[in-house]
């Protein structure tokens, strides 16, 4: 599994102006274009859910110590580090852009 983290820094952290018939140039159908950046989006989003609770996991602990300070901070800087990553539809509309997501329509297809 990738990081998250260190793999999406490129992608923009605001709402960004696109031209929709460029979106819809390789499907030709602005729907299943949109169809497709949500589903990646909803794979990044839990992806990212993923990797933010192990993070996090790692700083369980029962016991009540002093240490539970130092923890709680460290915990705080991991969730702003995760809220000020870019959006998961920004990163998969970022990919689809880019042409690094593969998919295909089993309706389009011919059988053989």
């Amino acid at each position: 599994m990738t990081n998250i983290t260190n793999n999406y820094h490129n992608a923009p952290t605001t709402t960004v102006i696109r031209d929709l018939r460029k979106l819809e140039a390789e499907t030709g159908n602005l729907y299943e274009t949109i169809a497709i950046i949500s589903k990646r989006a909803n794979q990044i989003s839990a992806q990212m859910k993923e990797e933010l609770h192990n993070k996090l996991n790692e700083f369980d602990n029962d016991s009540d110590t002093l240490e539970e300070i130092f923890e709680n901070r460290e915990q705080i800087e991991i969730s702003h580090c995760y809220e000020k990553l870019p959006k998961a539809t920004l990163i998969a509309t970022e990919e689809y852009i880019n042409d690094k997501i593969h998919y295909r329509n089993p309706a389009n297809e011919t059988a053989e």
